[in-house]
């Protein structure tokens, strides 16, 4: 629990274990302690005592409007890269003869373009509204996903997916920008992980989608059931993108959102004042040198580009090839893997009320590693019981969870620099997919389904190297930390120790 306990003009503390006061405020904690019992929901959702009604209100229209939009957006971002495994097996690698590596090469395609604009556009959302440039970005990948029903080769599937991943590049990091500008960081890591969330419930709503347009739209007007799955989806879309235009509240700074009054504006930002949290300023060189001068960017970027990469690319599904070789019909092929995006959904959402909880990322991610390691292993092995390999392909969606709670851990480790907050997350996504655009060529390609040996091998060293990075960075964030609390004499602060230092001082090196 986290409340309020003193506050001067530069700091507040946030931390009841950590207070250090005298003698007689400490009886007077002690006897707030007995008074306040925590309810139930407190180790489920945010529970401040200290927090005024006009906060909670504020807070409420957050989670109602921001969380949704990102949510919603991220679910058709989530539904197009999702759909275009479940068309490959539906119908479309028959039809368009990909027979070859075809798929990894659409992959590649939208991978590459994916990377192209990320920098560029995290650069571009320091200096042009989120509300302008997110949902113009949406509507492009929307009509560009319309385009992918009237292919006729595979060649065209790879032209169009370079655009799509041009598109949806500036979505994933300019959201976490964006909730990492609104949030504290006791209540980010959730909001983040249900943001997250929302792409296991693409995957899930995708396989149902597709099992039901394949038994009902094939064939239909002259198109196939999987071309129908992209012209549903680009419907799905539409009135999405069109409500980004008015919902998303932009920055505190600048926010012009209708749901938020002129104290909303004020007291957003005073939140990230005293939560460390410095406003855009203007990207200069200096900007860059103090960026590149410090080892958040560099440990953080390999940190996700380890995640981006550890499992097969987005159109690899090898529980979906696993059971096509088995003879399955295309509604089940479709159907069953949503189980996995099903544990994936609940696990995302339960490490990030934990470790909001706990104030512990860099620990409840290792959990994520260890599950997702299992997985692989046994699948590594591959000859073992049907059912534990049921079992292994049911969990690999396991180590998924790492991603947004790694996005949350960044924005608190970059949280008193706007700028380097930004470039970073555009470089870790970026870099991230940079290599995404070929070493599953390697590690997973088509032609090695439905064993893919080399790649559940490659998967589990990854994830040694994964459970590597997190411990040097819980390492390297707790050094800086306690060299900070030396230095100002604090509490300790955020990470994986315990409390949450809060300060209204930015200092910039």
């Amino acid at each position: 629990m986290s409340e309020q306990l003193a506050t001067t003009p530069k700091e507040v503390v946030v931390n009841e274990s950590s207070y250090d006061a005298t003698a007689s405020s400490h009886h007077t904690i002690d006897e707030s302690k007995k008074e306040l019992k925590a309810p139930w929901w407190s180790y489920i959702w945010d529970y401040e005592p200290g927090r005024s009604h006009e906060e909670r209100v504020f807070i409420q229209k957050l989670d109602i409007f921001l969380v949704t939009m990102l949510s919603l957006g991220y679910f058709i971002k989530n539904l197009d890269q999702t759909n275009i495994s479940n068309a490959f097996v539906s119908g479309m690698k028959e039809d368009l003869g990909m027979n070859g590596n075809q798929i990894n090469l659409v992959d590649t395609a939208w991978t590459v373009g994916y990377v192209i604009g990320q920098i560029p556009s995290q650069i571009i959302l320091t200096k042009v509204r989120p509300s302008v440039w997110v949902p113009s970005c949406e509507l492009l990948w929307t009509v560009l996903t319309f385009c992918l029903a009237a292919a006729k080769t595979s060649n065209h599937v790879i032209a169009i997916r370079f655009f799509v991943g041009l598109a949806e590049s500036i979505f994933y990091p300019a959201a976490h920008t964006i909730l990492g500008s609104w949030y504290k960081p006791s209540e980010l890591g959730k909001r983040a992980c249900i943001f997250h969330a929302s792409s296991a419930a693409a995957s899930m709503f995708s396989g149902y989608l597709q099992a039901g347009v394949y038994k009902g739209l094939n064939g239909v007007n002259g198109f196939a059931g999987w071309q129908w799955l992209f012209i549903v989806d680009g419907i799905i879309s539409v009135p999405i993108c069109i409500a980004g235009f008015f919902i998303l509240p932009d920055l505190p700074e600048n926010t012009r959102a209708f749901y938020l009054n002129e104290r909303d504006r004020n007291m957003a930002k005073e939140r990230m004042e005293k939560a460390g949290r410095a406003p855009r300023a203007r990207l200069g060189r200096s900007a860059i040198k103090r960026i590149f001068g410090r080892w958040h960017v560099y440990l953080l970027t390999i940190l996700y580009i380890i995640f981006i990469n550890i499992g097969p690319s987005s159109s690899i599904n090898p529980f979906s090839l696993w059971l096509k070789s088995k003879g399955e019909s295309v509604e089940r092929i479709n159907i069953i893997p949503t189980a996995s995006s099903a544990i994936q959904l609940v696990l995302t959402v339960s490490f990030a009320i934990v470790s909001d909880a706990i104030r512990r990322r860099a620990s409840i991610m290792s959990i994520s590693t260890f599950l997702g390691a299992f997985a692989a292993l046994v699948l590594a092995i591959w000859n073992i019981p049907d059912g534990l390999k049921w079992f292994a392909f049911l969990l690999q969606r396991a180590s998924i969870p790492y991603g947004p709670l790694s996005m949350s851990w960044t924005n608190e480790i970059c949280g008193a620099d706007a700028e380097e907050r930004a470039i970073v997350i555009g470089i870790m996504n970026s870099m991230g997919y940079a290599f995404n655009a070929w070493v599953p060529l390697l590690t997973y390609p088509q032609v090695d389904s439905p064993m893919f040996r080399k790649g559940f091998i490659f998967s589990t060293a990854a994830f040694g190297a994964q459970a590597a990075i997190t411990a040097t960075v819980a390492f390297m964030h707790k050094r800086d930390q306690k060299r900070e609390n030396s230095r100002r004499g604090h509490a300790p602060g955020i990470g994986d120790v315990e409390g949450v230092i809060v300060s209204s001082t930015i200092e910039r090196p």
